[in-house]
């Protein structure tokens, strides 16, 4: 029998979905950026979910170098809710462990899918689908420079089951993470079927310190099944 290995992520160490069986646990890597180039993860598949917290990657030259935690490399988690500083200190330590979300590996026996309603409604499973949890449809992240990466719409690693404004946390070379200003999370947005082809009228709030062209601002994320 054929048999699937989709991760899970959530704030806690998350529970496989029935009829699952348990393979481990890790933390949720999103993607990473080495020398000034972003690479990405599918955060609905196995290999994002790393045994250990780091920075996953060295860098090695022609010149048979190589080197582990360069100043301008960095690396991109999901992050919990846990509450940010508000004075932009940096996090290290022992208490970067709560700022950094879990995930689990499950096998499976058969394969797991997202679907998108890009409205506020919950979609339904197709006919012999069963539904493992709703929530909102995560489509692409940037960091540092720019770079950042996506995540594929029928991956269920696009369904993350809670919506906030930056999900993901910086951690740099020397070891310390935080929070900064050039980081962007983009969702699918809520559309009404009957304006599809009509022009957006775009209404400006503010989520925190940052601001955001939404219309209307909490009504905005597409809800999906996974």
């Amino acid at each position: 029998m054929d048999s699937f290995l989709p991760s899970i992520v959530r704030q806690q160490l998350p529970d496989c979905p029935p009829e699952s069986k348990h393979v481990y646990f890790g933390y949720s890597l999103l993607f990473i950026n080495g020398n000034n180039c972003g690479h990405g993860q599918d955060l609905g598949v196995c290999r994002m979910c790393l045994q250990m917290f780091s920075m996953p990657f060295l860098v090695c030259n022609p010149n048979d170098t190589c080197h582990y935690a360069f100043r301008n490399d960095y690396s991109y988690w999901l992050s919990t809710d846990m509450a940010k500083s508000g004075n932009m200190e940096l996090i290290s330590g022992d208490s970067l462990a709560n700022y950094i979300s879990r995930c689990s590996v499950c096998e499976a026996p058969a394969n797991v899918m997202a679907l998108h309603s890009q409205t506020m409604e919950i979609p339904d499973c197709p006919k012999g689908w069963l539904p493992l949890w709703k929530g909102y449809s995560f489509v692409m992240q940037t960091g540092a420079g720019a770079e950042g990466s996506g995540q594929q719409l029928v991956s269920p690693g696009s369904c993350l089951e809670e919506f906030r404004k930056i999900p993901f946390i910086e951690r740099h070379g020397r070891g310390t993470c935080n929070f900064y200003p050039d980081s962007y999370s983009f969702w699918l947005a809520s559309l009404d079927p009957r304006r599809m082809f009509s022009k957006r009228v775009l209404v400006q709030k503010v989520l925190g310190s940052n601001w955001f062209l939404l219309d209307p601002v909490w009504k905005n994320s597409g809800r999906f099944h996974s």
